[in-house]
């Protein structure tokens, strides 16, 4: 018999925790995997107490995923060295900003065949234009890399409430363990081969979600909404077919959870929206609405909104995408927030 494959989640925000929740109990249940899950966590301290040391002996993460016990057979380990250490399937959950310095940290102290998983949204533009994360993973640590994308709004996965992903792999076999790893009767998993296509959904929606919170705070309502997220949806599938252009781009992968499922439910819900909301109604800087609502997590869409920003702008086509230029703009260029739906009128879209 195969020997169990051990896990090791690398992050421990509020998504993290969330899937470490559906993964222990997973791997606690399946001889497929070793049962003892690590998690590494950055460490804080809370209350006067290490964030670590609380997650090891209430089985909470009282910062991120506040009322939720993680499975006992997950761990959370200080230093990341330690917590890769062994592993044969990595699931990278932390903010894509931070994904460089930690494959820089493990580089060389991993298993060489470890399998990777990114469930980062987000974007890395480096000198050579816009990288995956996947890509970005796949180059400094040497490993096969899958990405996982989907509408999931962490807390609601941590409740049980039913929801879809997507896993994208371009091996089937590794797509099939993740998929046994990953899915439960709540979160339903389907694997698709277009890989970088799922993961560049989950980066883009970002942005339109972005512009769906400026909707929201300058009242416009759910018909100007929906022209948004339609219109959002078009430039997503435009810079996919763009920036995929080595491998097949097709409509349906946007109509599985990674896709359309992903960006209504970002657009709805989800911290993009909120701060862009609240940005538009109180004309305070993104920084410090940033610090004040989330809690020390990251927001994506505006960061994402400029690393496309170079991309198009290199490539001369910032006239074909004016929804993610006029994000770019509000948030960086000082454009008000009243010209958003003006900068969408004449959208190739509508041509």
């Amino acid at each position: 018999m195969a020997t169990p494959k051990k896990v090791c989640i690398v992050g421990s925000g509020n998504w993290g925790s969330a899937i470490a929740k559906l993964v222990g109990l997973n791997a606690g249940q399946n001889s497929k995997f070793d049962s003892q899950v690590r998690m590494w966590v950055f460490e804080e301290m809370v209350d006067g107490r290490k964030l670590t040391e609380i997650i090891n002996t209430v089985h909470e993460n009282v910062k991120y995923l506040p009322g939720h016990k993680l499975p006992e057979n997950v761990v959370a380990v200080a230093d990341l060295v330690e917590a890769v250490s062994g592993a044969d399937i990595l699931l990278f959950v932390i903010p894509h900003q931070f994904i460089r310095r930690v494959c820089d940290t493990v580089r060389g102290k991993i298993k060489q065949d470890a399998l990777g998983l990114s469930l980062i949204k987000g974007v890395d533009e480096s000198p050579d234009g816009l990288k995956l994360i996947s890509a970005v993973i796949r180059e400094k640590l040497g490993i096969s890399v899958s990405v996982l994308m989907g509408a999931n709004i962490a807390n609601e996965v941590a409740d049980e409430k039913f929801c879809e992903t997507t896993i994208g792999s371009k091996d089937k076999a590794h797509g099939a363990l993740l998929k046994e790893l990953m899915q439960t009767d709540h979160f339903r998993v389907t694997v698709v081969e277009e890989a970088d296509v799922v993961e560049i959904c989950g980066a883009l929606k970002n942005i339109v979600a972005v512009g769906a919170g400026f909707c929201d705070g300058s009242g416009f309502g759910d018909n100007t909404k929906a022209a948004v997220i339609r219109l959002g949806l078009m430039e997503m599938i435009a810079f996919a077919r763009l920036f995929c252009s080595a491998g097949p781009v097709s409509s349906e992968t946007f109509l599985e959870s990674c896709g359309v499922a992903d960006l209504i439910t970002t657009c709805y819900g989800g911290r993009n929206r909120r701060v862009a909301e609240a940005f538009a109604k109180t004309g305070r800087s993104l920084e410090e609405l940033e610090k004040e609502m989330l809690n020390g997590q990251k927001l994506q869409g505006p960061a994402t909104a400029a690393e496309v920003h170079v991309v198009l702008k290199n490539k001369n086509l910032l006239d074909k995408f004016p929804l993610f230029s006029a994000v770019y703009e509000i948030c960086y260029e000082g454009r008000p927030v009243t010209e958003f739906i003006g900068l969408l009128q004449n959208h190739p879209a509508h041509l």
